[in-house]
């Protein structure tokens, strides 16, 4: 007798439904399953045999195919145990008429019990989205306590504001790391789709505990010794990676040029696309990757480059080296590169304390709120994400920015990627400052953030 029974399997993180073909004939008893089985799933033979048994019921000593279809694609994982014993337990008619009408409305998955026969009730899975609190929003680590730098906080409100990627370069100790593990503090709290999306990548690496949905913005700071795969995903069956872990949070890249070359490169598809993909011999898999990428690097090898007091000690082809390990095509895509001036001793002693991340909070959001309203009937989530469209409808030109973009094109070398990126920061700006059209000292105050690539914009 054949029985067909409703399974699930996952590919990258979305689920595909698996049906469970048993059919049992006369011959020599033996167990086989096809339809590209993985190791997991061919030793479950054990398992169930055990299990049917254990459970009061006669394991068929006959000849037992099950058949995993869709045959193409690679089912993998235990889940596999309990729809393979029910589909077993079907076929030897050992089920009742109750139980067998049963099977094609469930899809199983898991361990076994003996729900069919009515002996235990089960329910569906229900989880209400809980928004974070208001306690939530004063998070421990507080913007008040960094001394000075106003140019970087500045830089990453308007990242958090805009969701806008920012490099951070300084002297050791000017405040980069700190300013870094701050930046959480000051972004907007996750929808239901976005926790929805992240509990799905964490749930599938086992990373999840005991929590059952992810309400907080992820924070991965991986070291720069980390390899390739760790860093974007990979292995023989695809995993995601540190860049798809940040999915809808903060990537921290800290020692940005200590990055191997090839490390850094392929962060340049999910800045681009906000999605990864893995390619195998038998099998490619997206995962999502939609991050603010957070960096930070010292100005020289030594660290010392621009030091009021200590001499920096690296020749100019070693500073040149050492930033050209940050490529042009990676850099074009950092919306905003700040440098951190060193930390006077006035600044570390100032008694006033600064400005609360609670209420640079208070202005993201409310910039949040309007592009939220701005791209009600799009997919679009930020301004740094816009569309070309998008960017043609929502940041026209004002008068006389025609001849500012110009010129920073020419003296400063800048790509049509960079102009766009520009403007798009230039509309965050706006929005901070509750203005419906961009001015053109929003676009002068974004080309303040590009000091790797400007010779000066005085002369702009």
């Amino acid at each position: 007798m054949l029985s067909k029974v409703n399974a699930c399997a996952i590919k990258g993180i979305d689920g595909f439904l698996v049906s469970v073909e048993v059919d049992i004939a006369p011959g020599m008893p033996t167990l086989s399953v096809v339809g590209l089985p993985d190791t997991e799933v061919k030793e479950s033979k054990e398992r169930v045999i055990a299990a049917i048994r254990n459970s009061g019921f006669d394991f068929p000593l006959k000849r037992i195919t099950i058949n995993l279809s869709p045959a193409e694609q690679r089912k993998s994982g235990t889940q596999f145990d309990l729809p393979i014993a029910i589909g077993i337990l079907a076929a030897s008619k050992q089920l009742s008429d109750e139980a067998q009408a049963k099977l094609g409305q469930y899809l199983f998955a898991g361990e076994l019990a003996d729900f069919l026969e009515n002996k235990i009730p089960l329910s569906a899975v229900q989880i209400n989205f809980i928004p974070p609190q208001e306690e939530e929003v004063s998070p421990a680590l507080d913007f008040c306590e960094v001394k000075g730098q106003p140019l970087a906080k500045r830089a990453l409100e308007i990242a958090a504001a805009g969701a806008h990627n920012v490099l951070m370069i300084g002297l050791p100790g000017t405040g980069k790391s700190m300013l870094a593990k701050r930046f959480p503090g000051i972004l907007p709290p996750l929808t239901q789709a976005e926790a929805l999306e992240i509990t799905k990548i964490y749930s599938i690496c086992n990373l999840m505990g005991k929590s059952r949905l992810l309400t907080k913005r992820p924070f991965r700071d991986p070291h720069h010794t980390i390899s390739d795969a760790a860093l974007i995903g990979g292995g023989t069956n695809p995993r995601p990676g540190e860049v798809s872990l940040a999915h809808n949070g903060v990537l921290f890249l800290d020692e940005f040029a200590e990055f191997s070359r090839s490390s850094l490169e392929v962060l340049r598809e999910p800045l681009e696309n906000g999605v990864v993909t893995i390619s195998r011999a038998k099998e490619s898999v997206t995962f999502p990757a939609r991050f603010t990428l957070l960096a930070a690097m010292n100005p020289c090898p030594c660290g010392n480059l621009g030091h009021p007091h200590k001499t920096c000690t690296c020749s100019p082809a070693q500073i040149n080296r050492y930033r050209a390990r940050i490529s042009g095509p990676l850099l074009d895509r950092i919306d905003l590169t700040v440098n951190l001036n060193p930390v006077t001793y006035e600044d570390w002693n100032q008694k006033e304390e600064g400005e609360h991340s609670a209420d640079i909070l208070k202005r993201v959001l409310a910039a949040r709120e309007r592009q939220a309203r701005r791209f009600a009937h799009s997919s679009t989530t930020a301004n740094a994400f816009m569309t070309p469209a998008e960017i043609k409808q929502f940041c026209p030109l004002p008068p006389g920015a025609d001849t500012v973009l110009e010129a920073a094109m020419r003296k400063l070398g800048l790509s049509a990627r960079s102009l766009d990126k520009i403007l798009k920061t230039a509309r965050t700006i706006a929005d901070l400052e509750q203005k419906e059209q961009i001015e053109t000292r929003h676009i002068i105050e974004v080309l303040q953030y590009r000091p790797l690539d400007r010779k000066g914009v005085a002369d702009i």
